[in-house]
């Protein structure tokens, strides 16, 4: 069984709060990770259409049936639940770690959790697993079969093969609680969306050129990217907004959470094919970014992270939270290391009158600290 980075965290706040809250993807190990932390609770799962219906049509006798300490896996289903913990909560403020719950859907959570249990529990976000979290299970592999293959536990657990994998993740999972959560009515349009977004994976969200090619209107463009962005399918990376006496870019990035899924949407079917397909940088950043946005969700922190393009084309491919100030970073997929790499952290530093040290990461050997930015291999940085 695989130990996971935010395991840490969660016992710290399982000591703070009488209620803990996991969301995140499917499939990213939410239900192995609490049953084995929490083994001594009750594990009710609410996906079982029996306990799902008597927990609807009578929630108390449920909540009697199922006393805590208990596991509540896959709330969002049965959201009425969340008033009657709350009574159960405020019966007894001292205790803490007694209502474990796992969510699969961002944004209902998120509301549910509001109005029924602000300020009694802690929200903690799981991610598929983080490279340090491979490389201590001694799973080493080359990139693009790390890209290819994603970061999906059971794929790893169960050697499933990842292009069998995506397909099912994505027809069982995606196209099911995208349908739970907004009538699509044209599914095609809505699957040359999410490939029209894998093809444009770290580049800057351009709403009307997505409407004209999938061939509906830009607010509807947006509220489908809400929609990917609730259910963990995408994340943005927004635009670095400080005045430095230049025109900013407006619009955010959009990386896939899962890469392999990203991989699966572009048709490429094996990592040979990858590191040939001109998606491979893109993939290779979108890899380096989720792991950032790993490590700072791993400890229960905001991701505070953004990127920098002036009207210039000044970029920063990612600004990495340093205290009060960025750290800036550059990601390349080349093997070998060009002082060219840097120019963009020099003018950073330069216009934000910044001494912060930037960061290369790539996938070469050398690895050293300049004056002006460590250069570090992408699997040893976070």
């Amino acid at each position: 069984m695989f130990d996971r980075k935010i395991e840490k965290e969660l016992k710290i706040t399982a000591e703070e709060y009488p209620v803990i809250t996991i969301i995140g993807p499917r499939q990213s190990g939410k239900t192995t990770l609490v049953r084995k932390f929490f083994s001594d609770h009750t594990y009710v799962n609410l996906e079982n259409p029996e306990l799902r219906s008597l927990a609807k049509d009578d929630p108390k006798t449920f909540m009697l049936r199922y006393q805590a300490p208990v596991i509540f896996d896959e709330i969002q289903n049965v959201p009425e639940l969340l008033s009657w913990i709350q009574v159960f909560v405020d019966e007894k403020p001292e205790l803490t770690g007694e209502y474990i719950l796992t969510g699969s859907h961002q944004m209902q959570l998120r509301e549910a959790i509001t109005q029924s249990l602000a300020g009694r529990t802690a929200l903690l976000t799981l991610f598929p697993f983080a490279l340090n979290e491979l490389g201590e299970s001694d799973i080493q592999v080359e990139r693009e079969h790390l890209i290819h293959n994603g970061f999906m536990p059971r794929l790893h657990d169960k050697k499933i093969r990842s292009v069998r994998f995506y397909r099912d993740y994505f027809q069982t999972y995606v196209e099911r609680d995208v349908r739970k959560l907004m009538a699509i009515e044209n599914q095609q349009a809505f699957e040359l969306f999410l490939k029209l977004l894998a093809g444009r994976v770290g580049s800057e969200i351009n709403y009307s050129s997505l409407s004209g090619q999938v061939g509906i209107s830009s607010p509807q463009i947006k509220k489908w990217l809400g929609l990917l962005e609730a259910s963990f399918i995408i994340f943005k990376l927004p635009p670095f907004f400080n005045n430095f006496g230049k025109r900013l870019t407006k619009s955010p990035k959009v990386y896939f959470v899962e890469v392999g899924l990203a991989c699966y949407l572009l048709g490429i079917e094996t990592p040979e094919q990858l590191e040939r397909d001109p998606a491979f940088g893109g993939l290779f950043e979108n890899m380096v970014i989720a792991e950032a946005y790993k490590s700072r969700i791993n400890k229960g922190l905001e991701p505070r992270l953004y990127f920098y393009r002036d009207r210039h084309q000044h970029e920063i491919d990612l600004l990495y939270p340093s205290g009060s100030s960025f750290t800036p970073i550059e990601i390349k997929s080349s093997r070998t290391y060009r002082d060219e790499f840097l120019k963009g952290i020099r003018y950073f530093q330069k216009i934000s009158d910044s001494n912060q040290p930037g960061m290369l990461i790539y996938d070469g050997d050398l690895e050293v600290n300049k004056e002006e930015a460590l250069v570090r291999n992408f699997r040893n940085v976070w």
